[in-house]
């Protein structure tokens, strides 16, 4: 069996997003870490969404896409399980180095990777369609 670190790192592929030697480690963080397992972990957050909303009596379904993007942010910020459950999605594919860096800035990166993940399902809104 190979070592867990190496698989994840080539599963994951590259850094997204631009990363300089002026760059805050948060944004090192964001671009080699939380924006490639947002991008593979993709079909899977867009599933576990549409389960959520199917759960939540299908009312996302019927919203106009204005008030279906102000259900993800809400539903996300203030569905404290639900964000729990996404952030563990994530957190799975770190590497323990990954792991030992985000647990020392845990807060702040946790705002970073909930934020782009809104802003994944809201780009993505026309995807959700009833089950």
């Amino acid at each position: 069996m190979e070592p867990r670190d190496p698989s994840l790192m080539e599963l994951r592929g590259e850094a997204i997003g631009t990363i300089t030697p002026f760059s805050s480690s948060e944004e090192v963080f964001q671009n080699q870490t939380l924006r490639p397992i947002l991008k593979l972990q993709n079909d899977l957050f867009l599933e576990v969404f549409r389960n959520y909303a199917v759960k939540q009596k299908n009312v996302f379904f019927d919203l106009s896409p204005d008030k279906k993007m102000a259900y993800i942010e809400n539903v996300i910020q203030r569905d404290i399980k639900f964000r729990n459950s996404l952030k563990g999605i994530v957190i799975g594919l770190f590497t323990v180095n990954e792991y030992r860096e985000y647990i020392q800035n845990s807060s702040n990166l946790n705002k970073r990777m909930m934020n782009m993940l809104i802003e994944r399902l809201k780009s993505q809104i026309q995807l959700f369609e009833q089950a």
